[in-house]
């Protein structure tokens, strides 16, 4: 039917979105749009017209506003409606409370981007005036043109794994931050130690051998000399294995020992920052740690979560994608399987291409921007990991960068390789079966390669 009338694939999937909102937003039903808030609630109960029926300020917090909505539902039958549908903004925890308070009274909630809520209200009378009752009624005017959707109903499982994805966006960024600020600290009174390796923040031996000279004489590198390198080279093996190290690096150990025992390379810096200074880096050296353990922990909780959905295996068929990619993705995204196509998840992820055309005029096609930012960083950083070991990704990032007509930049054939993975992440859980690089590279037609579900 969808040929016959000239509808697209997209067409017929907005067309069965909106017949699924109006099945919640139905006309026999009034609108009674919340404007949350810490300790005052603004309600407005409305008709489809946005004529507003009633109005209610509520003080109090979210889960005080059962009795507010057993009012909406009283004062929405006395004007001839059934029952009530309430919309809100998905505010921060707010609109969960406020949705579980739904599930009890039996009534259905959607919610409305505030990006919307913004616009809309400059079209309400072009002056920009911002108020929690005029909010309330764009936020009912919304829902009466089904600019709303059905909110993630997430289960325990799915909820808590998206709560240890955020714990770990936390921490690496935690993590990062002292990273950086422990590298400044260094070269700001103790420029010498940076030259004892390649790349010393990476090396376990070089955060093990600081963390001891810092350790002794309140920072102080030249006390480090007292111990004697073979005092010295003990206490670095005993803090290797606290920094989850195995074997120590002989070459970059004796030249922390030299960089802190050689007169010579104790001038570099502001000396009249160091004593200061070094004592702040062996305090941030410590967060450091404690921040690389805590992440270590988030991200073994996350893969175990995994493990209970039963979807290591099928995560860990593509090539490249670890666990702990995966998991991240999915903290994210939630349960894939709300997804209608591979499509609405790339889409919401903001990895979709934005068209910029008009009649004969054709712009720039970027990416759009919009939808989750996290599930975006998530995919990006996935595909850094597993672009050196996916032979796919590595053909078509290949392809991308070098092909004659329109050619992309390395950035941008990343961002087009996260929607790739994004859609393959969506056909392996839904679907239940593993990962195929012939398939992923065209070489098979999906359809008719009968493929057997993964045990």
């Amino acid at each position: 039917m969808g040929k016959r009338n000239g509808l697209s694939r997209g067409d017929a999937r907005r067309n069965a979105r909106l017949i699924r909102l109006r099945g919640v937003v139905r006309h026999d039903r009034a609108i009674l749009a919340i404007d949350l808030a810490d300790t005052k609630q603004a309600l407005a109960l409305c008709d489809h017209d946005s004529r507003v029926l009633a109005r209610r300020s509520v003080r109090g917090h979210a889960w005080q506003l059962e009795e507010a909505l057993r009012w909406g539902r009283g004062v929405a039958v006395q004007h001839g409606f059934a029952g009530i549908v309430v919309g809100c903004e998905p505010t921060g925890h707010r609109w969960r409370i406020v949705a579980e308070l739904c599930d009890r009274l039996g009534m259905d909630l959607v919610c409305v981007q505030p990006l919307l809520v913004a616009r809309a209200r400059e079209g309400e009378d072009l002056t920009g005036a911002k108020s929690d009752p005029k909010d309330a009624v764009v936020i009912a005017r919304l829902v009466g043109e089904l600019r709303c959707y059905l909110p993630e109903r997430a289960d325990q499982i799915w909820a808590r794994l998206r709560q240890l994805g955020a714990r770990r966006v936390q921490l690496t960024t935690t993590a990062g931050a002292c990273r950086q600020q422990l590298r400044d600290l260094l070269e700001c009174a103790w420029p010498a130690v940076l030259d004892t390796a390649a790349k010393p923040l990476d090396s376990v031996t070089f955060r093990a051998a600081v963390s001891v000279v810092l350790a002794r004489d309140q920072g102080d590198p030249a006390g480090i000399g007292r111990l004697g390198y073979a005092r010295f080279a003990r206490q670095v093996t005993s803090q290797l294995a606290r920094w989850g190290g195995r074997r120590r690096c002989q070459r970059i150990m004796r030249a922390v020992w030299t960089a802190a025992t050689d007169p010579g390379m104790l001038t570099d810096g502001v000396l009249a920052q160091r004593p200061g200074a070094l004592e702040r880096a062996r305090l941030t050296l410590g967060d450091w740690h404690h921040a690389l353990g805590q992440l270590a922990e988030a991200e073994q909780r996350m893969t175990g979560i995994l493990d209970q959905l039963q979807l290591t295996g099928l995560v860990g068929s593509i090539q490249g994608l670890s666990a702990v990619g995966a998991a991240a993705i999915l903290a994210e995204s939630g349960d894939l399987a709300r997804f209608d196509t591979a499509r609405a998840l790339v889409k919401h992820a903001g990895l979709c291409p934005r068209a910029n055309e008009s009649g004969a005029y054709a712009g720039t096609t970027r990416i759009s921007g919009r939808g989750r930012p996290g599930l975006r960083l998530a995919a990006w950083r996935a595909v850094w990991g597993a672009l050196a070991h996916n032979p796919v990704l590595a053909a078509r990032h290949a392809h991308l960068t070098s092909r004659d007509h329109n050619q992309l930049t390395t950035a941008q054939a990343r961002t087009a390789l996260a929607a790739a993975l994004l859609r393959w992440l969506w056909v392996v859980v839904t679907k239940r079966i593993d990962w195929q690089a012939a398939i992923a590279a065209g070489a098979l037609d999906p359809r008719k390669e009968v493929t057997a579900p993964a045990a």
